[in-house]
C-alpha cells in the first residue's frame, strides 16, 4: 500500500520521484550516542521526492530514556518541517502499539493525523494466499493437503495478531517440512 501511496503522490505532482525506501528500527537508530541522527539523516536523504516507509515504527520508542530511537524521532518529526512536499513519511505497525507511539512525543500525532486500518484477513483469503504462495514457489498441493491446510488456518487463526504473516510463516514451515522428508527419503536409498 505505501508502494501504490509513493506512485500516487507521484502522479498527482506531490512528490518528484515516487519512489520507496523501507525501513525498520535497525534502519534508522544506531549503537553509539550521536549516530542516530546521522543514520537517520541518510534514510530521509534516500527518501527525497518520495516516500520513507517506517515499518513497526512503534519500536522507535521502546526503551529507556537512553534509548537513541527517541532521538530517531525527533529527526524524523524535523525532516517532515523542513522537507514539506519534498518527502512523505508512511509509519506502519499494530493499531494499539501505533497509538501509544504517537503519544511519545508531542509532535507525533499532529504530523501522522491520518490513519489507515486494514483488517485482518479472512480464512477464505488466507487460504487463498496460502495457496497463491506455494504455486509461486513451484509447490502442488493435493487435495487432502489442500483440506488439511484449510482446517489448521481455521483452527489456527482464531487469535492471531499479523494473520498474514502467520501465513508467510505456516508456508516457510511446510518446505521445511517438505524438504527434511526429500532429505531423509534420499538418504535412505
Amino acid at each position: 500500500v505505501a508502494r501504490l501511496i509513493a506512485e500516487y503522490l507521484k502522479a498527482i505532482g506531490y512528490l518528484t520521484e515516487g519512489h520507496l525506501i523501507e525501513v525498520d528500527r535497525s534502519g534508522l537508530v544506531a549503537a553509539y550516542i550521536g549516530q542516530t541522527a546521522a543514520k537517520t539523516n541518510n534514510k530521509i536523504a534516500a527518501a527525497m521526492g518520495g516516500v520513507l516507509f517506517i515499518d513497526e515504527a512503534y519500536a522507535l520508542a521502546r526503551g529507556g530514556e537512553q534509548d537513541f530511537g527517541k532521538e530517531a524521532i525527533a529527526t524524523l518529526i524535523k525532516a517532515m518541517e523542513d522537507y514539506r512536499g519534498s518527502i512523505s513519511i508512511i509509519l506502519a505497525g499494530y493499531e494499539n502499539a501505533m497509538g501509544h507511539f504517537l503519544t511519545t512525543n508531542e509532535g507525533l500525532r499532529s504530523r501522522f493525523n491520518k490513519t489507515i486500518h486494514f483488517n485482518d484477513y479472512s480464512v477464505q483469503e488466507l487460504y487463498a494466499i496460502l495457496l497463491h504462495i506455494m504455486n509461486e514457489k513451484g509447490f502442488q498441493l493435493t487435495e487432502k493437503a489442500k483440506n488439511t491446510l484449510k482446517d489448521y488456518i481455521v483452527k489456527s487463526c482464531v487469535n492471531v495478531d499479523g494473520n498474514g504473516r502467520f501465513i508467510r510463516n505456516l508456508v516457510e514451515e511446510l518446505i521445511q517440512i517438505q524438504s527434511d522428508r526429500v532429505f531423509i527419503e534420499d538418504t535412505e536409498d
